[in-house]
């Protein structure tokens, strides 16, 4: 290699890292502006980040704050990621932005359908979570809890329990985009998905049994789900694979 094609070389490395630094602070300006905007409201947000669990407990109930500024970080903290989830749409556009002149016709037809189905279906399991499992979960601990314990769940605690189980429903509904991208990159074939079913399926309960509450409902809630979205994943595979052939690839199959 020439001194030329060296320096051209370093000149390109070095304009793509510019250009991913740009990407990131526009991405990190959008998030801290969100933030920003919605601190006024942070209480408001945590209340309704809580509301399953109040609606579960005695009327009147409240939660607890141990640590002498958890009341204020822990809102801080719900409102930040509040603000990644309602900037995520830009935060993926920058990402695509960077990554897309460095693609062919047809990966920019895989990409895309991904970044954007990826995102509504992590959304979807949050929402899954908030709505249905939470309040499942609660009541049922409520119910089977001694008369002799009060229940008073410390702000800390269930921030750490919600944010664990918003990643777990998240990642979960991420399975039809696992088998797609597998079945599109040639590393699984679909009749291999189709055979190793069972054994998803057992594997969604043994995995619905680590990450949920020791209640048979919660584990049901999110296994159930996972092999639902598998079976997805299963029909739509094929679908994609075809919509996001290159040419030559199109020219093989016929």
């Amino acid at each position: 290699m020439t001194e030329e094609q060296k320096t051209g070389v370093e000149e390109t490395f070095i304009s793509h890292l510019i250009e991913l630094r740009n990407r990131i602070m526009k991405a990190s300006v959008a998030i801290i502006v969100g933030f920003l905007c919605l601190m006024p409201w942070s209480a408001n947000i945590y209340d309704f980040l809580v509301a399953p669990m109040l609606s579960a407990l005695p009327h009147g109930s409240k939660m607890i704050a141990t640590g002498v500024i958890t009341p204020f970080l822990i809102p801080v903290k719900v409102t930040l990621l509040v603000a990644f989830v309602i900037v995520l749409p830009w935060v993926l556009y920058q990402l695509w932005a960077f990554i897309a002149p460095g693609l062919y016709a047809h990966e920019k037809k895989l990409i895309a359908p991904l970044v954007v189905s990826s995102s509504l279906l992590f959304v979807g399991g949050v929402a899954f979570c908030y709505f249905l499992v939470f309040g499942v979960i609660f009541h049922s601990i409520n119910k089977v809890a001694p008369t002799s314990i009060l229940l008073t769940p410390d702000i800390d605690n269930y921030f750490d329990f919600v944010m664990t189980m918003f990643i777990a429903f998240g990642m979960t509904f991420e399975v039809p985009i696992v088998a797609i991208v597998l079945v599109r990159m040639g590393l699984v074939s679909l009749e291999k998905l189709k055979v190793i079913r069972p054994y998803v399926i057992v594997g969604a309960f043994v995995v619905a049994a680590v990450v949920t509450p020791p209640d048979i409902m919660s584990q049901i809630l999110l296994a159930v789900p996972l092999c639902l979205l598998y079976e997805v994943g299963l029909l739509v595979a094929p679908l994609f694979a075809r919509t996001t052939q290159a040419p030559t690839e199109s020219k093989e199959m016929n």
